[in-house]
């Protein structure tokens, strides 16, 4: 083990850096073993505590006093050296980053937009979209995943969710997955043409408004005593897009890794379709794309895990290795992959009022595209040794950024 990962109470700190996001399952199973919590350096030297417990995860997840908001913490946080300032382009105004009272009312006003039946309606246009995904590739040969499937399968369900028009879908994939790439030199410009675009489209569904769920938003900020401002309109669209299409382009990059590592697992799911929707829960416990949750700060001193966390600190859950250490319903404290593992717990959507509004769109889309292209694509393998993947190095977001496979497509 090194020095990075003993032990809080010996001084060391973790940092999480590229190396450590390419071999993070190993990384956190190694501190799970010296305690639930630890002292941790993140993207750009911001310093603070890293949960990776699944009981204090959950307790950290609805804790009173860790807030999004740091302006409680501002002063602790100025004594330490860092300066509060707000970004002039990120994700705006939306529920992401916000706490009660304004978390409670923008998230009744997206989740008054954002149906069940809105999701539910969605599934043959995703099995739709899955199908012609494998069509237009050849019959047989090598591709990368990522680029022919997995990125352009939710891209294209967000897009057409919120109503963007298809000669905008390109640059709103190619912009969508930069934008949580923090530490990548196209990650600012991603973010303001994003917002740009949404901004435009706001006003264009104003004009003419359609059925989708961009129009349903503008209605709810133009007919309900303007209750969703102009910049916590276009920033809902910013959340929507940005958590509804990178995370899930990789749940499907490590679902697909995760079985072609293990050739037992995949064929359980070939022979067994219906074991699907309980295989989604298992992955992600097993290996989520969301790694870790956005930042909350102590508004006061806590204690978390017997360790004192001083007022204006930093926490972040790992969730990802929450997973590792819930415990199951046959008493198992799992940590390899089993599709037929009955209710599979984990926190991959989160846990309290910041649980993933989209989770069901989430899993709707990953059964689905799984399912289609287990049976569309029956000789399916790694055109590379895992150790030659290459992984995002920052951000939350785990996952490959190419997925090289040999494969041969079904006739028809």
């Amino acid at each position: 083990m090194s020095p990075h990962e003993q032990c809080p109470h010996k001084g060391h700190r973790v940092v999480i850096d590229p190396a450590f996001k390419a071999d993070a399952p190993a990384r956190y199973a190694r501190l799970r073993e010296h305690g639930p919590i630890h002292p941790a350096e993140f993207h750009l030297g911001l310093k603070g505590w890293v949960i990776v417990g699944y009981d204090l995860a959950r307790e950290a997840l609805t804790h009173p006093a860790l807030l999004k908001d740091a302006t409680p913490a501002a002063a602790a946080l100025a004594d330490a050296g860092y300066v509060l300032h707000k970004p002039s382009v990120g994700l705006g105004a939306q529920m992401l980053e916000a706490d009660p009272p304004e978390h409670t009312r923008l998230r009744r006003l997206a989740a008054a937009a954002f149906t069940p039946r809105r999701t539910t309606d969605l599934a043959p246009r995703i099995e739709q979209i899955a199908h012609d995904l494998i069509d237009a590739l050849p019959v047989s040969g090598e591709t990368d995943l990522v680029e022919t499937f997995n990125t352009p399968l939710p891209a294209q369900v967000i897009a057409e969710l919120l109503g963007i028009p298809h000669e905008h879908h390109r640059d709103f994939s190619l912009w969508s997955g930069q934008a949580l790439q923090v530490a990548s030199a196209e990650h600012r410009t991603a973010l303001t043409s994003l917002h740009g675009l949404l901004a435009d489209l706001v006003a264009d569904k104003r004009r003419r408004p359609q059925d989708d769920l961009l129009s349903a938003l503008v209605a709810l900020r133009d007919h309900d005593d303007g209750r969703l401002s102009e910049e916590e309109l276009v920033g809902t669209a910013m959340m929507l897009v940005v958590a509804g299409h990178e995370s899930t382009v990789h749940l499907l990059g490590n679902a697909v890794l995760a079985l072609l590592r293990r050739p037992e697992q995949l064929r359980l799911l070939r022979e067994r379709p219906g074991l699907m929707p309980g295989a989604v829960e298992e992955f992600l416990r097993h290996d989520t794309s969301v790694e870790r949750s956005t930042s909350r700060y102590a508004a006061r001193d806590i204690t978390l895990g017997g360790v004192p966390i001083p007022r204006g600190s930093m926490v972040v859950v790992a969730l990802g290795s929450a997973g590792h250490d819930a415990p199951q319903a046959d008493g198992d404290l799992p940590d390899d992959l089993d599709v037929t593992r009955p209710g599979a717990r984990h926190l991959a959507f989160g846990h309290g009022i910041h649980h993933c509004l989209g989770a069901p769109l989430a899993r709707l889309e990953a059964t689905i595209a799984l399912r289609t292209l287990l049976s569309r694509v029956p000789e399916l393998e790694l055109a590379v040794p895992p150790d030659q993947l290459d992984w995002i190095g920052s951000g939350i977001i785990r996952g490959v950024l190419r997925l090289p496979v040999r494969y041969r497509v079904a006739s028809a």
